[in-house]
Parts: C-alpha cells; sequence; structure tokens
C-alpha cells in the first residue's frame, strides 16, 4: 500500500527507503556541514598564524632590518671622518628607514658604537664604530623618519662625531 505525500505516517525504520519528501533536507544539511568545517578550519588557521607563526616572523625580520639598517649607519659615520684631518668640519647625510617592525626607533652613540632603541625587545641591533684613534667622541642620537646626518667637527685638541638631524644642524652643511 502507497502512501501520499500529506500522510502524516511516522518515520522509516532503519533499512527503509525515505520518501521523497523526507529526502529534501539532506542536501541542506551536508553543506551547512561543509560549511562548518571551512570555517572551523580558516578560523583554526588564522588563530595559528596570527597568535605564533606571524609574530615571530615579523620580530625575526625587523631584528634583520635593525642590523642592516645600523651597519649601513656606522659605514657613513665611519666614511665620514677624515683619517688625519683633526681641524675639519664635514657632514654627511645618513639615510634611515622611516620604521623598523613597523614602529619608530631611535639610534644613539654610546661608547663608540651604534645602539637601535626599538619598542619591541625582540629587535635590537648594536655595532662597534671603527674610528682613528684622534676621535674624541661620538655623541648624539637620530630618531627615525627625520632628515638624519653626521656632522664631525674638530679642532687642533681632536675630533668629536655627532649623530643629529638637518633641522638641528646649526650653520648648514659644509
Amino acid at each position: 500500500m502507497r502512501t501520499r505525500p500529506d500522510d502524516s505516517s511516522p518515520p522509516p525504520v532503519r533499512g527503509e527507503r525515505l520518501r521523497s519528501d523526507q529526502r529534501g533536507i539532506t542536501p541542506a544539511v551536508g553543506k551547512a556541514l561543509e560549511v562548518g568545517v571551512v570555517v572551523l578550519f580558516v578560523g583554526v588557521l588564522t588563530t595559528t598564524l596570527y597568535g605564533n607563526a606571524v609574530p615571530e616572523y615579523r620580530d625575526t625580520v625587523g631584528d634583520e632590518v635593525a642590523d642592516r639598517t645600523v651597519a649601513a649607519a656606522a659605514e657613513r659615520v665611519e666614511n665620514a671622518v677624515p683619517p688625519h684631518v683633526r681641524r675639519a668640519r664635514v657632514v654627511h647625510r645618513v639615510d634611515l628607514p622611516e620604521r623598523i617592525r613597523g614602529a619608530s626607533y631611535r639610534i644613539a652613540a654610546v661608547n663608540r658604537s651604534l645602539v637601535v632603541h626599538h619598542p619591541s625587545r625582540a629587535v635590537e641591533a648594536r655595532t662597534r664604530l671603527a674610528l682613528p684613534a684622534h676621535v674624541d667622541a661620538v655623541v648624539g642620537e637620530w630618531e627615525s623618519g627625520a632628515e638624519t646626518v653626521v656632522v664631525v667637527s674638530g679642532t687642533n685638541g681632536g675630533v668629536t662625531v655627532r649623530l643629529t638631524d638637518q633641522d638641528r644642524l646649526e650653520g648648514g652643511p659644509s
């Protein structure tokens, strides 16, 4: 005996075939499960990347950029100092990246070295300057984003190397 579609008979027992009006929900449930699995996968992947891998990568790249920046700046400072001249005034422009790891930073002269000061503890760099013996002092600091210059000035007593920016430079470039 066949039942009609509008029949309110109980659901089929296991092993019985589904009627056409009872099979209509199966594709919708299947698609909903597929969408749920994809959303779960994307959520887990995003959490993993932004929680662990991406910040570590940014720290590593930031540290490398800081090392290269301080090395290039040290080279400019060392090239600005005349080898055997005690009376001089030399001004060299030093190009620095505006940001390292997405943040502003400073480069300071500390004990004849250049040191990067960055808000992220993972980004650090330091390099010792190879300067002639007649250089008495290395002073000052650079702020990222400014027009940075190194000023070498000397009298008969000795030579001073100063890190500054173009706006604070008195007397202008020579």
